[in-house]
C-alpha cells in the first residue's frame, strides 16, 4: 500500500504537496521503490531474452534463464542506475548551494529516484514497442535534472 501511495505521489511531482509528502518517505522505502521500478524497466529486455532463438539464452531452461538475466542484466543495470541517481543528486546538491537552499544529499537522492518514475515508465512502454536509442536515455537524464531544479526551488532559501 505504501508503494502505491509513493507511486501516485511521484506522478504528481514537482507539485509542492507531492514533494513534501515524498520528503517524509523513509530511505528504505525509496530504495525498494527504485528496485521495483528497475524490475519494471527490465521487463522488455527479459521478454527479448525469452523469445531469442539463438545464443546462450536460447539454450537455457527458464530457471537458469532467470538467474542468468538477473546476474548479467539486472544487477549491472541496478548498479549503473544507482550511480546515475547519485550523480544527479550531486548535481542537485550543487544547484541547491547555488540557489542558497539548505538541502542534504540523501533528500536529493530520494527525490531523484521519485522523479525517475515517469521516465522509467515511458522507457518501458517504448522499449516494449520499439528498439530504444541511447538519445532517449540522455533526454531522461535532462528531464530528471530539470524536475530536480523545480523541486529544489520549492524549498525555502537559507536564513542568513
Amino acid at each position: 500500500m505504501k508503494f502505491r501511495q509513493v507511486f501516485l505521489q511521484s506522478l504528481k511531482l514537482p507539485s509542492k504537496k507531492a514533494t513534501f509528502s515524498l520528503n517524509r518517505v523513509s530511505m528504505d522505502i525509496a530504495i525498494i521503490y527504485m528496485f521495483i521500478l528497475l524490475i519494471l524497466v527490465s521487463i522488455p529486455a527479459f521478454i527479448d531474452r525469452i523469445v531469442e532463438n539463438s545464443g546462450v539464452s536460447a539454450e537455457l531452461n527458464i530457471a537458469f534463464l532467470i538467474i542468468y538475466f538477473f546476474i548479467f542484466y539486472y544487477l549491472p543495470m541496478a548498479i549503473f542506475v544507482c550511480i546515475g541517481i547519485s550523480l544527479i543528486a550531486y548535481i542537485g546538491l550543487g544547484l541547491a548551494k547555488l540557489m542558497e537552499r539548505k538541502l542534504q544529499f540523501p533528500l536529493l537522492w530520494k527525490m531523484s529516484v521519485f522523479i525517475a518514475t515517469i521516465p522509467f515508465i515511458i522507457y518501458t512502454i517504448i522499449a516494449l514497442l520499439f528498439p530504444v536509442d541511447d538519445m532517449l536515455l540522455g533526454a531522461f537524464f535532462v528531464y530528471i535534472l530539470i524536475m530536480l531544479f523545480f523541486i529544489i526551488s520549492i524549498y525555502p532559501k537559507r536564513r542568513k
